[in-house]
C-alpha cells in the first residue's frame, strides 16, 4: 500500500485496541446495502450483485455511499463472504428473493479433495484492487475494514449449495466423515488467511471474520469444527503488535456460550448478536478483548424515538469504559428507512460520551 494520509478519525481502531476514546465508535454491518436507494441504483447499473463485487470502481462507489449520509467511524469493503468458494469454481449466483446459490455444490470426497487455495491476487484480485482504491478515495477520513467468512460458514454454503437450510448435509458430513470435513475446513482456513493477508497488504486497517453459522453447532462440534479454525486464522495472520497492529474481529453469531474461549484465540475483538447482554459478555470475557454490537437490527423498524431509547439502553448495558464498538447484532435489513439509521448514529454520538469521561 502506498503512503496515504494519517487518519482523521481513529476512534474505531482505538476502541478495538482497548484505548481511550471520547465517544463510542459506530459502524453498521451491511451499511452499504439495499436499504439505501443510491445502492439500489448502483446495483441496477452493475446488472448483478457479483458484477458489483467484481468491479473495483463500483465496489468503491457503494462502500463510500453510507459515509456520505452518516457520520460513521469506519468503512467496510463492499464484497461478499462467498467470493472464496466462487473462486474455487463452485459457480456462484445470487437469485433475487432467494439469495446465494452454487451451481456445483460439494457432493463428494473427490470434489472436496480437488479444491485448491485461490490466489488472492489472481482469481480474487478484484478484492485487493477495490481495497486499494477505497483507501485512496477515503483519504484518511475513517479506517477501512476488510473481511471474510469463517471456514465453517463457507463449508456450510458450499455443501448445502445455498443458505437458510437446516444444514442436514453439512452436519451429516461432520458426523459421518469428520476427517473429510477437516480437510475441507483446513483448505478453507488456508484460503481465508491468504485472502485476508492480501486485503491487509492492500491497505485494510482492520479485519473481520463472519462465522454466521457457528451457533448452529452443539458445543463439542463448535469447538472442533468452528472454534479450532477461527483460532487457526487468528494465529496464522501476521497483523503486527502494539499500536501498529491491525485489529482482528471475530463474530460467531449465536455462539454466546463460547465467548470465554473465543476471547482466548488471539482476536482483538468479538462481535455479539442481540441475544446476550453486553454486561454479561464483558463479564465472560474479562475485558480481554473489545466487544462489538449488539443492537437488534429489527428494532430499526421502530420509530426514531424508540430507536434512541434502545441506543441508550445498549450503551448503559456496556457501561463505563472503553473497548465497545456500537453496531448491530447482525446486518441491517433492506426495508429499514435510512433516516432510522441516522437516528441511531446521532443517538450514539449524543449519549456515549458520558461513558468515556
Amino acid at each position: 500500500m502506498t503512503d496515504t494520509p494519517a487518519l482523521a478519525n481513529d476512534r474505531f481502531l482505538r476502541a478495538l485496541r482497548l484505548q481511550p476514546v471520547d465517544r463510542t465508535p459506530v459502524w453498521i454491518m451491511r451499511q452499504a446495502g439495499r436499504y439505501l436507494p443510491e445502492y439500489r441504483a448502483s446495483r441496477a447499473r452493475a446488472g448483478s450483485f457479483m458484477n458489483l463485487c467484481r468491479n473495483p470502481e463500483m465496489a468503491c462507489e457503494v462502500t463510500l455511499q453510507p459515509l456520505a449520509r452518516f457520520p460513521l467511524d469506519a468503512a467496510i469493503l463492499f464484497s461478499d463472504i462467498l467470493t472464496i468458494p466462487d473462486a474455487m469454481g463452485l459457480g456462484l449466483d445470487f437469485i433475487e428473493g432467494e439469495g446465494p446459490r452454487f451451481q456445483r455444490p460439494l457432493r463428494s470426497a473427490e470434489q472436496i479433495r480437488a479444491l485448491s487455495v485461490p490466489d488472492p491476487e489472481d482469481e480474487l484480485g478484484y478484492v485487493p484492487a477495490a481495497v486499494r482504491l477505497i483507501r485512496r478515495e477515503l483519504a484518511g477520513r475513517v479506517p477501512l475494514i476488510g473481511f471474510a467468512g469463517s471456514p465453517w460458514t463457507l463449508a456450510c454454503y458450499m455443501i448445502e449449495g445455498k443458505g437458510g437450510t437446516d444444514f442436514r448435509r453439512s452436519k451429516a458430513l461432520l458426523a459421518e466423515q469428520p476427517a473429510l470435513m477437516h480437510e475441507l475446513l483446513e483448505t478453507l482456513a488456508e484460503s481465508i488467511i491468504s485472502y485476508l493477508a492480501a486485503q491487509h497488504r492492500a491497505g485494510a486497517q482492520a479485519l473481520m471474520v463472519f462465522d454466521s453459522w457457528g451457533g448452529i453447532l452443539p458445543p463439542a462440534h463448535f469447538r472442533e469444527f468452528s472454534l479450532r479454525y477461527l483460532e487457526r486464522i487468528a494465529q496464522g495472520l501476521d497483523l503486527g503488535e502494539g499500536d501498529t497492529r491491525t485489529p482482528l474481529i471475530m463474530f460467531s453469531k449465536g455462539a454466546n456460550t463460547h465467548l470465554p474461549a473465543l476471547a482466548d484465540i488471539g482476536a482483538d475483538a468479538l462481535g455479539l448478536d442481540w441475544t446476550i447482554s453486553l454486561a454479561h459478555a464483558r463479564e465472560l470475557t474479562g475485558d480481554r478483548v473489545a466487544l462489538q454490537g449488539n443492537f437488534d437490527p429489527t428494532l430499526l423498524y421502530a420509530n426514531p424515538e424508540a430507536i434512541r431509547n434502545e441506543v441508550a439502553r445498549v450503551l448503559a448495558d456496556y457501561g463505563q469504559g472503553h473497548g465497545h464498538v456500537f453496531n448491530l447484532g447482525h446486518g441491517i435489513t433492506p426495508g429499514v428507512p435510512p433516516e432510522h439509521l441516522g437516528a441511531l448514529v446521532d443517538a450514539v454520538h449524543e449519549f456515549s460520551p458520558r461513558y468515556h469521561g
